[in-house]
């Protein structure tokens, strides 16, 4: 039985599967490795502390995903197929090792970003 997700440590294995499996993607991999530059020992701490905001209720996140998003939209045009690939990589990785309110809720918060960031870039 797969066991919920219930610590930071849990949202860090998550977090670095799925951008692992992002960069090798060869929908979306490019955006990661190509279209912007980014700095990982930043980036994959700054995910996890949203993840663990939205889950864990911490706090601790500041940031703009959407004006970030926008800025990456203007070196290359997203589409939707683009934030589909992206939720569907991001689901399986939470499926493959949790299952749970937890994991349930991770999941349906990124398909709320993904609407929204759609909507948002693509119109």
């Amino acid at each position: 039985m797969k066991r919920d997700i219930s610590s930071l440590e849990d949202i860090e294995n998550i977090i670095r599967i799925f951008y692992e499996r992002v960069r090798s993607d060869n929908e979306i991999g490019f955006f990661f490795t190509e279209v912007v530059q980014i700095n990982w020992e930043r980036h994959i701490p700054n995910m996890c502390s949203f993840w663990e905001s939205v889950l864990f209720y911490s706090g601790d996140y500041s940031g703009n995903p959407l004006s970030a998003h926008r800025a990456i939209h203007k070196k290359y045009n997203t589409q939707p197929n683009h934030f589909k690939k992206w939720l569907y990589l991001f689901n399986a990785v939470i499926d493959n090792d949790y299952s749970g309110p937890n994991a349930e809720k991770m999941k349906h918060h990124a398909r709320s970003i993904a609407l929204v960031m759609q909507k948002n870039i693509t119109g």
